[in-house]
């Protein structure tokens, strides 16, 4: 299927956002702008919201020639994301130096995202970045470090990937008050608006002592977290998040987890 009949095939399956997957860029060619530019009207005439997923080559933290490369390719993906009219442009900042504290490592990822934005605003590149939670203990990336990179940074808003989460916490995400206890905390550094229309991925997740190892797919035994007390909080709430599932069974795991909210808000609405 031609990636422009992306958004027309997800309203055919009642879904309503697409991560564009650009995550091998730096080792294949990039998106032509034509192609983007379809992708972007596409999404636009079916409603559906767009993002797009950065290269996974992008490392904050690494030496001069890794750092100016990743800048290369995170502007890269802003311009593609431009092109498209996506809204977010998700990427991990990269891992932990081991040559100063983690500290100053998340400065340092503060003082290079600022320049990293500085290009982007020169260019009038208008998506956000959006600094994604991690699974590995390896990687910057704990909810913290994420808010904190969100709250020094202009342009950039938070992803929360609640099987990043769960994996770096060694099982921590079970139950409505342990997912509401952190859409509180983005509410509370961020603001309303933050948490409201929070971009967040979602999976069952395998993990090791260093955190991720690999998804799974929604009902499989024995992994976490639950989307059901997730699907809670957002009907508790009211939020109106961007969720993007990223099950092994993509368009049925997403379908499920559209079909759990809509029963809860359902529920709600009925008290």
């Amino acid at each position: 299927m031609p990636t422009s009949e992306l958004p027309r095939f997800l309203r055919e399956q009642r879904l309503d956002a697409l991560e564009y997957e650009a995550v091998h860029w730096g080792k294949r060619p990039q998106t032509r702008q034509r192609e983007a530019e379809k992708l972007g009207i596409s999404a636009e005439e079916h409603d559906v919201w767009l993002s797009l997923h950065s290269s996974y080559y992008i490392n904050l933290l690494g030496d001069e020639k890794v750092l100016e490369a990743s800048k290369k390719r995170l502007i890269a993906s802003a311009t593609a994301a431009h092109w498209m009219r996506a809204h977010t442009v998700t990427f991990h900042p990269g891992y932990y130096s081991n040559k100063h504290s983690r500290m100053t490592d998340l400065r340092n990822c503060v003082s290079r995202l600022q320049g990293v934005v500085a290009v982007m605003r020169s260019m009038n590149i208008r998506a956000n970045l959006g600094p994604e939670t991690s699974g590995r203990l390896s990687q910057l990336g704990s909810l913290e470090e994420i808010i904190a990179i969100c709250e020094s940074v202009e342009q950039t808003q938070p992803v929360v990937d609640w099987a990043h989460i769960h994996a770096r916490r060694r099982g921590s995400l079970r139950t409505a008050r342990d997912f509401r206890e952190i859409v509180e905390t983005v509410e509370r550094r961020l603001g309303t608006r933050a948490v409201r229309y929070l971009h967040c991925h979602f999976s069952l997740v395998e993990y090791s002592f260093r955190g991720e190892r690999r998804h799974h797919p929604l009902g499989t035994l024995g992994f976490g977290p639950d989307f059901d007390s997730l699907a809670q909080v957002i009907a508790d709430l009211d939020l109106k998040p961007v969720v993007i599932c990223e099950s092994p069974l993509l368009y049925k795991d997403a379908k499920s987890m559209r079909d759990t909210v809509y029963r809860k808000l359902g529920a709600v609405f009925l008290r």
